[in-house]
């Protein structure tokens, strides 16, 4: 049995996870704040550090999508860009961060990134989401199958409709969740006129130049250089220049 010490242990651990959680959680929300009191101000430098550190304690689609406003009007193209990519990831089909790429790329003359029908397809809702429709419609059908058997319930038409109707959700999962992962593979060139090399060091010679806000898809990493293509060709660039939709 669990002694009482145990128990009061148990208990304090538990409270010391809710007001951590609750900590991180109101840490964000001020972060934030001070970020939209500074981009009132049009004290940009500053909004766009208050969004980017209340987005990374806690992420969330608004947050992303003010970043890519402040790091717009700060004049840094691909950072906006990668904000409103990371803003449409999580709030799929948001007009807002979907009207602001639309207008940089067009400003910038950047192409949008090359996606597969599984991609688009996975697009329509954040990646969890189809990560959880997988996971609970499989369990939900297996779950359908074992219990008649283990409770001595008799089978019926409803129980072997359920568990068509879950394996059936769980394969059309599939692709999506696939496109998930490699639409995570997709990352935009963070500076300008960057080296794209035909090897992973510094002495290379450059294929060619890459935009910043470019997009691409990384194929292999390599040390301090990753191997990626792009609309045009494809090369090796160094890994700080370059940044994923979904950071790792």
């Amino acid at each position: 049995m669990i002694s009482l010490r145990s128990l009061q242990l148990l208990i304090c651990l538990g409270a010391l996870l809710i007001c951590r959680n609750d900590a991180g959680a109101n840490s964000g929300t001020n972060f934030f704040k001070l970020g939209t009191a500074a981009y009132e101000q049009k004290d940009f430098p500053h909004a766009t550090k208050m969004f980017a550190t209340s987005a990374a304690s806690e992420p969330a689609a608004g947050t992303f999508q003010n970043l890519g406003n402040a790091e717009w009007q700060d004049g840094r193209t691909a950072e906006a860009i990668l904000a409103w990519e990371r803003a449409a990831c999580l709030k799929p089909f948001d007009r807002n961060a979907e009207n602001n790429l639309k207008f940089a790329r067009e400003s910038a003359q950047l192409e949008a990134p090359e996606l597969t029908w599984c991609e688009i397809a996975a697009s329509w809702l954040p990646a969890n989401v189809w990560a959880w429709l997988a996971c609970g419609s499989f369990w939900l059908a297996v779950a359908t199958m074992m219990l008649p058997g283990v409770l001595r319930w008799r089978r019926s038409a409803t129980q072997q409709a359920i568990v068509a109707l879950c394996l059936g959700v769980f394969l059309l999962t599939l692709p999506t969740n696939y496109g998930s992962w490699t639409r995570s593979q997709i990352g935009f060139v963070l500076k300008r006129e960057t080296p794209l090399r035909l090897t992973p060091t510094a002495e290379a010679e450059a294929v060619t130049k890459l935009a910043a806000g470019e997009p691409g898809r990384v194929l292999r990493e390599r040390g301090n250089y990753l191997l990626i293509r792009t609309r045009r060709t494809t090369g090796w660039v160094e890994r700080d220049d370059f940044a994923l939709i979904t950071p790792r």
